[in-house]
Formats: structure tokens, sequence, C-alpha cells
């Protein structure tokens, strides 16, 4: 029997520490259980969100009217060079994790707060690595619970793109072929340092806001036009990274919102240039589930 959850606040869940209380919240730690909370949503034709670590996430001040399902099927096992793993799972401490055993390909995801899961769906990387390029494959349940085993050439991928961005249902578990090399480790503490040293990593963010245009940098572009620093309440761009918006405390949503817009339409006023969004904004009610 499925127990939900009313009321949740949803920014105990989220990176950034923003957003209101979910109308339905449920944490599902199976495939099985993914299985039966899809079933339900797609029976009762419920608006659902799959949320991971809560990085990469903005919700509505009001919160979220459908379902949230908090997604903690965090298995992990390592046969040679293969890794097989929940979408729950931290994804940093996967590319931690993985070095650590001499296993090359994710040493990228050090310091990526997200889950595997997310990773996937965005396609996230870092200095010039993906996800998707050691990915073997990825298990996905539909709407209605019917489970899919999809190879890596079954999936589209480009920058910060997955085909599942377009798919309703939850990525559950997934397959990484890796290397054996003997600098895996020494390759991942480079990735958690220079992260440390370039990014906001102890203050409130979501990440990155926007995706990086054709061979030009968002942070570059936002820093050029004067923007670090910039305050709307206590949303501000972060002084270290521009590519950042940090909750100075007690930042909204509509507050991060106005400070995007005014970010975009001055990039686009001075450079030309129109910037896109990597942030998922998930508002109150949504027209289509993710």
């Amino acid at each position: 029997m499925l127990v939900f959850q009313s009321g949740k606040l949803l920014k105990d869940y989220t990176t950034i520490q923003i957003g209101g209380p979910a109308h339905k919240f449920i944490a599902v730690d199976s495939i099985k259980g993914m299985q039966e909370v899809l079933r339900y949503c797609f029976t009762c034709n419920r608006d659902f969100f799959i949320l991971g670590k809560g990085s990469n996430c903005l919700f509505h001040d009001d919160g979220f009217k459908g379902l949230v399902i908090l997604n903690k099927i965090g298995f992990c096992s390592v046969e040679q060079e293969v890794v097989s793993v929940g979408a729950g799972y931290s994804f940093s401490y996967l590319g931690m994790q993985t070095a650590k055993k001499g296993l090359s390909g994710l040493e990228f995801a050090s310091g990526i707060p997200g889950s595997v899961g997310g990773a996937i769906y965005m396609n996230a990387g870092a200095s010039s690595s993906e996800t998707a390029d050691c990915l073997q494959e990825v298990t996905f349940i539909g709407q209605n619970g019917e489970i899919e085993v999809l190879s890596r050439d079954q999936i589209d991928f480009s920058y910060r793109f997955s085909s599942f961005q377009s798919r309703k249902g939850a990525i559950v578990a997934a397959k990484f072929k890796l290397t054996k090399t003997e600098d895996a480790k020494k390759k991942q503490l480079d990735f958690i340092g220079y992260r440390i040293k370039t990014q906001p990593y102890k203050d409130l963010s979501a990440g990155c806001i926007f995706r990086n245009p054709h061979k030009l940098s968002a942070g570059a572009l936002i820093e050029k036009c004067g923007l670090k620093g910039t305050c709307i309440g206590d949303a501000e761009v972060s002084l270290m990274h521009a590519n950042f918006i940090i909750n100075k405390k007690k930042a909204t949503a509509s507050q991060v919102c106005a400070l995007i817009r005014l970010v975009q339409q001055t990039v686009k006023e001075k450079e030309g240039v129109d910037l896109k969004m990597e942030i998922l904004c998930i508002p109150y009610c949504l027209n289509v589930s993710r």
C-alpha cells in the first residue's frame, strides 16, 4: 500500500533550499516501488515530478500541486570495469568511489551535486566530459510501469540533453563501462580541486543557471556585463562564478526568476546572446509531467 505525505517543504530537498510544500510526497527506494508509484500516477492521471539530490531544480514558492517522487534507489556494485548503480545514488560519490578503485571515466562527476538519474537526464558534464561518454545502458520505467533496458545507442544525447527529457517516467538504474588506469584518483582530485577553487561550492545554489552558448562561456558573458554581485532580494549572481545564482539566506523562487530574467535581458542587450536555461524551473502546476 502506498503511503503519501502531505505538505513536505521542497526547499528541504533542494541544494538551493527554495520551494514551497508538495501536495503529495513519497520516497521510493526500489525499482518495484517506483513501478507501483508510476502505475498509480498513470491510473489516477496525477502529475508527478521525479526528484534526485535536488540540484538543478528550482521549485515554485507555492510548491508543487502534484506528487513529488524522491528517487532513493541507491544500490551500487562494481564487477571488473562495469559499474551497476541505482538512479538515486550520488553522482559525485560515484565519481570518487570509482576513481579510488582505479577506474577512469567518471572522475569529472566528483563535486557534481546530483543523482545518477539526474546526471543521465541532463547529460551532466564538466571539463569536456559528459555522462553519456561511458554510459553502457539505462533502466527506465515508463509512466504505466513497464520496464525498459536501453543501450547507449538507443538514447539520444547532446549538450545537456537526453531523450529522457521528452518522456514520462523515471530512470531507475544504469551501467557504466569504465577503464582501468593508474591516474584515475589523481584526475578525480584535480577535478574536485578545480571546482572548489572556481565555483561557489559552499554556497546555496542550483548549479549553473545557463547553458554555455556555442563556443562561448555563459559565466564569462555575464561577468563581462558587470553583473557579478547583482542582487534581487536574497538572490545574488555569485561573485565567484557568474553562472551561479546563490541563495544568500532567504531568497524566493520569484526573486531568483526575476534575477534570471534581468541577466538574460542584459546579456542580450549588451552582447547579443540569448542565454538558455540549464536549471529546471518547476511550476506549481504541470501541463506535462516530467
